[in-house]
């Protein structure tokens, strides 16, 4: 008897498995996960949908203890530009939304020594990185030098999201207001090297 009912139970097992399964979701929708599509990692098969919350921020929290779920940047982030366009006045002219508040200034501190420092030095000057010690041919673009003091706050941002020269775009792993909360210090570090911001966010 105990026999009899371990063949059914495996019977039972057999049938309820993840074929026979699989084979009903082939037939009612028309795929299975058998025979899936492979994608590659960044490769965006369907747009987003409208007013949709993205994930533009990494691992970038926006403060302690609290989880990343994503900002809900749809409609505000200024449209798609390339490297190309970096010198346009549209990207030129792009106002920066973040007030320069201590709030602001804090979190584009994290984030610059987190994210550009590496490359850029912790006072914003390529030469002093510590990946120069490793690396002394990278030498980051000097942040709080004049040159860079007169570039726009939107050119800074657009270079942040595009990426330019050596630099890789960041746009993926920052979101679109902690880009302009860098913006913002950048501009604490580039008065602090004694160079007065020009454009957007002199004030």
């Amino acid at each position: 008897m105990k026999v009899r009912v371990a063949w059914v139970g495996a019977l039972l097992i057999t049938l309820g498995a993840c074929k026979p399964l699989d084979d009903a979701a082939v037939f009612v929708f028309g795929r299975s996960m058998r025979d899936s599509r492979s994608f590659d990692p960044y490769e965006n098969t369907i747009a987003p949908p409208e007013n949709s919350v993205p994930f533009a921020s990494g691992n970038n929290t926006p403060g302690p203890g609290r989880l990343n779920t994503g900002q809900p940047e749809m409609g505000l982030m200024p449209a798609p530009f390339t490297q190309a366009e970096l010198d346009s006045s549209v990207v030129q002219n792009l106002p920066n939304p973040v007030l320069a508040e201590q709030a602001s200034l804090e979190r584009g501190e994290v984030l610059f020594n987190r994210i550009c420092a590496v490359c850029h030095g912790p006072a914003g000057v390529g030469a002093e990185a510590n990946m120069i010690e490793y690396i002394p041919l990278l030498i980051g673009y000097n942040l709080s030098g004049p040159n860079v003091a007169g570039y726009s706050d939107g050119y800074i941002y657009g270079i942040m999201r595009v990426g330019r020269g050596l630099m890789p775009p960041y746009g993926h792993q920052i979101s679109h207001f902690d880009r302009w909360n860098i913006v913002n210090y950048i501009r604490v570090l580039q008065r602090q090297a004694g160079n007065t911001p020009a454009g957007a966010g002199a004030e």
